[in-house]
């Protein structure tokens, strides 16, 4: 390599000249592993059960006429119990509750930490043993995680955010999508 020549021998010019504008991947279709209820138009939300955001958000949609598709985006950085919230949902999940767990968390969000995590569950009824075990399997952690990556890879930085038809949807999350319902 000569002074002053890119170590690259000048492929790195033709490369740069040669790209695209980034974007994301596509969020993934909805599969059997999914949380989905209602029918409508298809709304992929990926939300953060301990943030407050999400929470709000959550209470206006959670009703809607939609196909809600729920996929877990843990921000522990702003939110510490959050992946344990998420565990606890997907555990609640393998017996049938994870709707009822996620309603349970976004309307007390004052109260998350493991004992409240245990009554909750308690108070639906699950098997408090299987839940316990399956909240910390590696199992639910790797589904939590799956989401979390998928969501990264579509682009998504904050929550709460949503996908309609595969499309991300911009600005008032509520809002967009009750205005989609009435499409």
């Amino acid at each position: 390599m000569k002074k002053g020549e890119p170590r690259d021998g000048g492929r790195e010019a033709e490369h740069v000249a040669g790209l695209t504008p980034l974007t994301s991947a596509r969020v993934p279709p909805v599969g059997p592993e999914d949380h989905v209820r209602g029918e409508g138009v298809e709304a992929i939300v990926y939300f953060d059960l301990a943030c407050p955001y999400c929470a709000a958000s959550w209470a206006r949609i959670r009703e809607l006429p939609l196909r809600l598709v729920f996929r877990h985006f843990p921000v522990s950085s702003k939110h510490p119990r959050a992946p344990a919230l998420h565990a606890a949902a997907e555990a609640a999940g393998m017996q049938g509750r994870f709707w009822e767990m996620c309603d349970s968390i976004y309307t007390d969000q004052g109260h998350i930490d493991d004992p409240h995590l245990w009554e909750r569950a308690r108070r639906l009824e699950l098997d408090l043993e299987r839940f316990e075990l399956e909240r910390r399997s590696d199992a639910v952690a790797k589904r939590v995680r799956r989401d979390f990556a998928d969501g990264i890879r579509a682009g998504i930085t904050s929550t709460p955010a949503a996908f309609v038809d595969g499309r991300p949807v911009e600005g008032d999350l509520e809002g967009a999508i009750a205005t989609i319902d009435r499409n």
